[in-house]
């Protein structure tokens, strides 16, 4: 007699949903569903500098294109969730930071709340990162070096729509004419246009 376990044609082997198809399955979805157009070295450093702000917050849940989302603050963590302020009043969450939409080429916006605008430690915060963040154009050999094609610190879908961001912006660089180029070669040729 043989002993072990009967897995029946109606279970689900993998109910989990881990391996290698429900993986493709996500990159494939997080891929941009527009052609991504060539842009100026400051429009693709503003959203490239908003879009990781965003998928550096805490979510586990997979983002959707054109859907709205809300970003708050509670002591130095940022988290990123479906429920808005009005839905949720007090402070379950945090502080509310602002409206944030993952948009068709996958970069995201984010639309800062008033009142979270004029809070002094946040402008504070905000100016601290963006300085790291400007620190690692200027020393970076090559504009597309600093896209994040793979950023092991992040969770899954924060890394994965990091992964589909690069990929996005290094398509605009390269339709620009930039992605080789330095920060500061690619700035230049802004001041040539004017």
């Amino acid at each position: 007699m043989k002993t072990g376990v009967l897995i029946h044609s109606s279970m689900n082997p993998n109910p989990q949903g881990k391996g290698i198809i429900p993986v493709l399955n996500d990159v494939a979805s997080s891929r941009p569903q527009t052609a991504v157009p060539p842009k100026k070295i400051d429009q693709i450093a503003g959203e490239l500098f908003t879009s990781m702000f965003v998928l550096e917050s805490e979510f586990a849940f997979k983002p959707v294109i054109g859907r709205e989302y809300y970003l708050y603050r509670k002591d130095s963590r940022f988290r990123l969730t479906l429920v808005s302020p009005e839905q949720w009043p007090g402070e379950l969450f945090g502080r509310f930071i602002g409206r944030c939409m993952l948009e068709r080429d996958i970069t995201w916006t984010l639309e800062m709340d008033e009142q979270a605008s004029m809070d002094q430690q946040l402008n504070r915060l905000i100016q601290e990162k963006k300085r790291a963040f400007e620190h690692a154009l200027e020393t970076a050999g090559q504009l597309g070096d600093v896209l994040p094609v793979y950023c092991a610190s992040l969770p899954y879908y924060q890394r994965l729509f990091a992964s589909a961001l690069a990929g996005s912006l290094g398509i605009s660089m390269q339709l620009s004419g930039i992605k080789d180029l330095t920060y500061s070669e690619a700035k230049g040729l802004l001041e040539d246009h004017t």
